[in-house]
């Protein structure tokens, strides 16, 4: 007579540590409320539209593709507005209504629905979304010219594409506690350096962000702009200026550390943080793009998987 083992799944005892996954997300929007603050005082009521816009398109279509697909509606674990807040803080003030729509779908179908939902998507959905939609409709992502009109009491140009164009010596003059204030031009609510870093703080003290990626990114970030520094100081700019200025801290905080794409182990955290940080300075440095940030994201992102293998086994263990 064939016998056949069978696998018996009962129930533990697991104890829960009193975090659920609206608890983690309305703690990102918390962290993410100095920085919506700080655009709003920077770019004005535009500004107000396309978070708003943002934030409620991408709870529609998630609310829409979960209905039709028949699954639970998830809406209220605070996902979607999370997202939708994300991609909307990385655009200008002034950029066109359907092409907020237009990104939040991607961001909320492509980047999470066809994976399954939250937890199943192997790259940060709103970095996902902004990378489609610059690369189908570049000039609106430029914020020299979609910022144009804008009255600002600094120098009007993006840092980053200055550096790019003039070198150096063209943003050697800006001071970095302008940086670190908000006064460069960028995405509603990527300006402002020290806002960001209290949102990133906050959620490292509460637990929801572990600290291994956001400073293992900026050590990268550092160190790689440091030594193009060393060598040709006349060309490349130094690594006070790179953390500071663009999506640099944005991306250390709110969007390398996304939990469905990045590692869970401390070495592979590291390491993962550490290589965003250098493809960071190598993209702006001596690739085509003034900006790496959002790039470097989706390449650790898609390199994750294999990161988060590295197992070092413990001193005299034998595999």
């Amino acid at each position: 007579m064939h016998s056949s083992k069978q696998f018996i799944v009962s129930h533990a005892p697991f104890w829960h540590n009193g975090t659920a996954v609206h608890h983690r997300n309305y703690n990102w929007l918390l962290a993410l409320a100095p920085a919506v603050a700080a655009g709003l005082t920077y770019f004005g009521v535009p500004a107000l539209g396309v978070i708003c816009l943002s934030v409620s398109s991408a709870i529609f279509w998630e609310w829409l593709i979960t209905a039709v697909a028949k699954r639970p509606i998830t809406v209220g674990d605070g996902n979607a507005a999370l997202v939708g807040l994300i991609f909307g803080l990385l655009l200008p003030a002034t950029v066109p209504w359907w092409l907020v729509i237009t990104g939040t779908l991607v961001a909320i179908l492509i980047g999470q629905q066809v994976f399954g939902g939250i937890g199943g998507n192997p790259f940060n959905p709103a970095a996902l979304a902004w990378a489609i939609i610059f690369l189908s409709w570049k000039t609106f992502l430029d914020f020299d010219s979609m910022l144009v009109n804008y009255n600002f009491d600094f120098t009007p140009f993006h840092p980053l594409v200055a550096l790019k164009a003039f070198g150096p010596q063209a943003v050697s003059q800006i001071p970095w506690t302008d940086l670190l204030l908000g006064k460069q031009v960028g995405g509603i609510g990527t300006t402002c350096g020290l806002a960001l870093v209290i949102g990133g703080v906050y959620l490292i003290a509460r637990g929801i962000v572990r600290w291994e990626i956001p400073v293992s990114f900026l050590g990268g970030v550092f160190v790689s702009s440091l030594i193009f520094y060393i060598f040709a100081p006349d060309k490349f700019a130094g690594p006070i200026f790179h953390i500071l200025a663009g999506y640099t801290l944005f991306g250390a905080f709110f969007l390398a550390p996304e939990d469905s794409s990045s590692p869970v182990n401390f070495i592979p955290m590291l390491i993962y943080g550490a290589t965003g940080g250098v493809m960071t300075i190598l993209i702006r440095n001596i690739g085509a793009y003034p900006d790496g940030i959002i790039f470097a994201v989706l390449v650790i992102n898609l390199i994750n998987p294999l990161i988060d293998k590295i197992r070092p086994q413990k001193p005299g263990k034998v595999s």
